[in-house]
């Protein structure tokens, strides 16, 4: 396996780890022709859409892309055409940040299993166009951490007819 697909693995274990703590199944489409790796999905809910749905794109990287306040990623300029458009199914970026040596990205004893770094997300549903020919840089602020109480906290707006 190279290096890429070991990081899209990395990320999708990831990814699965949090909807796990958070309660939620994940499912993945057969084909990924519409940047959307991963989706996620809550069982009924109290809001006023039923079982309320979450789709997702998931990057991996050892770049240092962290900056004080945010984090700045490359983005490819079809992912970014794809993840601003109005779907019916919200949609996130997610990028996965690790070490740049892969025995490091996890730790483990016999206490914890611990996956390293660090998840963060942005919507970016409704940006702008771009005259960009091959990617744009995004800007994720620090404190979206993909954690378990903000996965929940996007699906409680999403059943309630809101953006994530």
């Amino acid at each position: 396996m190279d290096i890429n697909q070991q990081k899209e693995q990395f990320s999708i274990t990831y990814v699965r780890a949090i909807a796990a703590v958070a309660g939620y199944s994940i499912y993945r489409p057969e084909i990924d022709n519409d940047s959307v790796d991963l989706g996620i999905v809550s069982r009924g809910g109290t809001g006023k859409i039923f079982s309320p749905r979450l789709e997702l794109q998931l990057k991996c990287t050892a770049r240092d892309v962290l900056e004080e306040n945010s984090l700045k990623y490359p983005l490819i300029i079809k992912n970014y055409h794809d993840l601003r458009i109005n779907s019916l199914v919200p949609r996130i970026l997610v990028v996965v940040l690790v070490p740049e040596k892969i025995t490091e990205w996890i730790k483990q004893t016999e206490d914890e299993l611990c996956l390293r770094y660090c998840a963060y997300w942005v919507s970016l549903r409704g940006m702008p166009d771009t005259t960009n020919t091959t990617n744009v840089t995004i800007e994720i602020p620090r404190h979206n951490q993909f954690t378990p109480d903000a996965l929940q906290a996007i699906i409680q707006r999403i059943s309630f007819g809101e953006l994530p």
